[in-house]
């Protein structure tokens, strides 16, 4: 099993920054992972693809935070990041860290961080 926990949500200003942390436990950490991602759902609207990073560390970004946010990860700490930077008030959302790995591979979800930017 693998426990996926996420912190570092919170209330922020328009232009703001935030850090997320991603927190894996268990049969699969960080490192062992073929890709981890955060994901990110606002309300009334469908989960989305924000930023993931794969094993050889090649990452992608959806084009509404390119430049905005930096997806990394501490192999020692088995943690993910996500530094969100120049937040607007359409970044509020629940992220959720997504992890795809083991054999045969499964993916496994946190239950999410709120972040909320006021205008």
């Amino acid at each position: 099993q693998v426990q996926l926990v996420e912190s570092g949500g919170g209330l922020v200003q328009a232009g703001g920054s935030l850090r997320l942390s991603c927190s894996a436990s268990g049969t699969i950490t960080s490192s062992t992972a073929n890709y981890m991602g955060w994901y990110r759902q606002a309300l009334g609207k469908e989960r989305e693809s924000v930023a993931t990073i794969f094993s050889g560390d090649n990452t992608n970004y959806a084009d509404s935070v390119k430049g905005r946010y930096t997806i990394y990860r501490d192999d020692a700490k088995s943690t993910l990041y996500l530094q969100m930077n120049s937040l607007k008030p359409e970044d509020t959302a629940v992220y959720y860290c997504y992890l795809l790995g083991g054999r045969p591979s499964r993916g496994y979800w946190g239950k999410g961080t709120l972040v909320t930017v006021s205008s």
